[in-house]
This record gives C-alpha cells, structure tokens and sequence, in this order.
C-alpha cells in the first residue's frame, strides 16, 4: 500500500477536496472522530479554529492511502493501517478524519488528522514521518501478501515514471497521463546524445525543447503545458546540461507557444480535433454503460445500507426486551442474569456487526470486479487514442523534415555557385559545355 502524506493547512480546501464528486464515483466518509460536529466541512472549520490559538500553519497531517491496482482491500487493512500510522507518529485519539474514495474500479483512502493538542495548545511534531510512513507501507505489503515494488527493496530500481501531485495534476488538465508523459520524456533522453538529437525525438512526440524562467530545459506540449526536463528524467541539472548544453541559446517558453501557434498548431488541429472527436464517438457507449452500472451499483448499496438499518432495529429492540424491567429487572441484578444477558447481547451486537461489514464488503467486492472489467475497454481506448495523436506529431515532424531538405536543396540550387538552371536532357548539356568559356591555365604553368 502506498502512503502519501504531509502537514499542511488550508481546511476548507482540503474539505471541498475530499467532498469532490468530479473526480470520483463514490465519496463515503467512514469517520469522524473527535470532533464537536460529525460533518466533515464543520470538523475542518474546527480544526482551523482550534490552530488559532497557536502559531502553527501546517495544523493538518493528511495521508492518502493507494492499495495495488489489482488487490480488493477490505475496510478493516485500512483501519489496521491507519492504527499503525497513529501510532508510530504519536497521533493517538488526535481527531481524526476518514474518507473513502472510488473510481476507475479502485477504492483508496483518506485520512486527516489534526495537529494540535487541546489540552496544551501546541502542535504534535512528526519529526521523519515519510521514513516512518515507508516502514508502515512495507509491513502492510509483507502482511498482506502483496507483491512488494522494486523501490521498496532497493531505491535503486524505483520505478522512474513515478510521479508527484503536481505533476499528475498538470497531465491531466490537458487529457495526459503522467506515467505516459514521463515515460516519453525519459524514452527520448535514453535514445539520443545530443540537443538536436533529443529535440528531434521530442517533436516527433508532440513536445517540443525550450528554455524555462530558471533558464533551465524544458518541454512544451501542444496544448502549451510547460514540463521540466530534469524533473521527467530525474537528474540534477549538471547532467541535462552537459549533454543539451546551454538553455540560453533556445526559444523561450513564450516563444515557442507563439511558434507552435503559428507554425505547427494550424497544420495538425484539424488532425487532432478529429481524433478527439472520433474517441469521443467510440467512449459514448461505454460512458454509457458506466452511468448504468453506477446507478445500479448505488441501488444495490442503497438497498442492502436500508435493510441492514432495519434488521439493526429490529434485534437492538430485541436485545432490549431481554433486559426485564421493574421488581424482576432489580431480581436479575441481584442473582447475575441481568450481567450475563448484557454480555451476550454486546456479544451479538459485534457479531452482527461484522456480519453486517461482510455482506457490504461481498458487495463491494462484486462491484468492483464489474467496474474493473469495464475499466479495461477504457484504458484500450485512452491508449489508442494516445497512440493516435503521437502518430500524428510523429508524421507532422518527418513532413516538417522533408520540406526543410527541400528548402535547402532549393537555396542551394538558387545561391551556389553555379546559377544556371541544370540542363534536363543531353542535347542541352552538349550545348551548355560548347557554350561555356575555357579556364585560362596560364598562371597555373607560370607557377
């Protein structure tokens, strides 16, 4: 499992985050611990308030928790987990909350808790909290018997394309997928051993080389996305330096937006608009068929979550009647049974409730293989779409080369030494070679 974090403040915008239902199919909040309010909103607004009476801006510890792509993982590996993170960065009975988020056939979580300590007004430190966060990943991954990423046993092998928030942000606001991106990037570094070389690779990618603000190598996108070479490649800048060379010499990021707009923009945006528009036309039906199976997966939730609350009813109300009332309730007490009933009825009120997590968590299960299976046609037609488009920049580039050859061929021709259009046929040539005026040898035998 993959644990994210960091201390941070801004409550509200982390609230509406959390709450967001573009992004994800399913919002749950699983918690909400010590707090006045059960609302999250309201529990952030407190969170805030409570930090003014300290000095501390980053009031917030918030962790994200990413299990593998393909393992299902019930409710209860989170909780366990979040247990071990509380724990190990003295955030024990800290308010606390925990929201569940599904799309794409995954559910991952979210869990926030606030810094500051009521009692004594100061913020808890969390003093190494990514190393400790590492351990809890690893221990979670061997208990589970999860297939451990290379990253995890030797840094070395850590997957490059891994990408940060930032990144995976700025990918997706122009229909990009991060790993894709940096896999490009660093694709292109691998095959080539120059500036030109590299420059060429990356045209025929759709980006294009540029220098940034910090006068370092960057990669623009069609869409006009800036993207730091360094950080795609994950080297120090020394190193992109020593085979690029000097940024300075390259078009600035403005530069080459306005280049892209004048010169390559108007040859391939019909190309690329019918594209998207041909991928739009074929994600119709299965957009369609993710709406319908939504639907009916909410039902299905909504049916079991209110036949589980009734049943609750029913046998909390039977629980009760066991406890007898008046002179014979006082008897029970005195002879015990009044004991011995209370605990068989907490007894079966924690077996019902697991029974009531294992119908939800069979549910769930189910659900997500369907969305998972669904998710499968998305993902082959988001690669063939990117496929697509790449094959277009690609095209783009080689024609770009062909006419520049034909261009030189042509000013060469024009301004060489020799002025003359080329006789085409033999007759012509005899002529042109009687006509032309014999090369004095004169100074060369006097030398």
């Amino acid at each position: 499992m993959i644990l994210k974090a960091s201390q941070r403040g801004g409550a509200k915008q982390l609230g509406l985050h959390l709450l967001k239902m573009t992004e994800n199919e399913r919002v749950e909040i699983h918690e909400v611990r010590g707090f006045i309010s059960d609302d999250l909103m309201d529990a952030m607004h407190e969170a805030y308030a409570v930090s003014r009476g300290t000095k501390c801006k980053q009031f917030l510890f918030s962790v994200s928790l990413n299990p593998p792509e393909t393992e299902n993982v019930r409710i209860e590996v989170f909780e366990q987990a979040l247990a071990k993170i509380e724990e190990r960065n003295g955030l024990t009975d800290q308010p606390r909350i925990i929201v569940f988020h599904e799309k794409e056939g995954r559910r991952h979580c979210h869990a926030v808790w606030s810094r500051i300590d009521a009692e004594s007004m100061t913020a808890k430190p969390l003093p190494h909290f990514k190393l400790k966060l590492r351990d809890v990943s690893k221990e979670l991954y061997i208990e589970n018997g999860w297939k451990m990423p290379r990253g995890f046993i030797d840094q070395k092998q850590r997957d490059p394309r891994n990408f940060t928030l930032d990144e995976w942000q700025q990918a997706k606001r122009n229909g990009h997928n991060a790993k894709d991106m940096k896999a490009l990037v660093q694709e292109c570094w691998a095959a080539s051993d120059s500036r030109r070389a590299f420059a060429s690779a990356l045209q025929e990618r759709g980006l294009y080389l540029a220098r940034g603000d910090r006068r370092g190598h960057v990669a623009v996108t069609y869409d006009g996305e800036v993207h730091s070479i360094a950080r795609m490649i994950g080297k120090p800048a020394k190193d992109i330096d020593g085979r690029l060379g000097d940024p300075a010499s390259l078009p600035s990021v403005e530069e080459m937006r306005a280049q892209i707009a004048q010169d390559i923009e108007p040859k391939i945006k019909t190309f690329i608009t019918e594209a998207k528009q041909e991928f739009a036309e074929r994600m119709k039906p299965v957009e369609h068929e993710r709406l319908r199976l939504k639907a009916l997966h909410d039902a299905e939730r909504a049916k079991l979550d209110q036949g589980q609350a009734e049943r609750l009813r029913a046998e909390t109300q039977a629980r009760a009647e066991r406890l007898r009332k008046g002179l014979g309730g006082l008897w029970d007490r005195l002879t015990g049974e009044h004991a011995k009933v209370k605990a068989q009825n907490e007894l079966e009120a924690y077996w019902s409730l697991q029974r009531d997590r294992e119908q939800r968590n069979a549910l769930v299960s189910a659900q997500m293989r369907e969305r998972q299976a669904l998710q499968q046609k998305i993902i082959k037609l988001r690669q063939e779409q990117a496929q697509r488009l790449r094959d277009l920049h690609r095209d783009l580039h080689r024609y770009g080369e062909l006419r520049r050859i034909k261009d030189r061929a042509g000013l060469s021709g024009a301004f060489g030494k020799t002025a003359h259009p080329r006789p085409q046929s033999t007759q012509e040539r005899i002529k042109a070679m009687r006509e032309r005026k014999p090369k004095d040898r004169s100074r060369d035998f006097e030398r």
